[in-house]
């Protein structure tokens, strides 16, 4: 996520030269990624929405974040 970013909330995801941006609340992406990397950050995505929601919600308010673990 990026400090001030745009509506619709959304996450940024970089693997190798690859970049994608998904939306938090209904998972569209939008980008490119190998099919294994993407499987993973979308697990990741669905088990941590309301964290990554609520961070959307903090660093747009007083740019501050709590940081959610990877997948183990």
């Amino acid at each position: 996520m990026n400090f001030n970013d745009h509506n619709p909330p959304h996450f940024h995801a970089e693997y190798g030269g690859y970049q994608i941006i998904v939306e938090i609340e209904s998972g569209v992406i939008e980008g490119k990624f190998p099919r294994r990397a993407l499987r993973l950050v979308m697990e990741w995505h669905e088990k941590n929405r309301d964290l990554i929601m609520q961070n959307w919600h903090s660093i747009s308010e007083s740019g501050e974040f709590t940081k959610i673990q990877p997948l183990e």
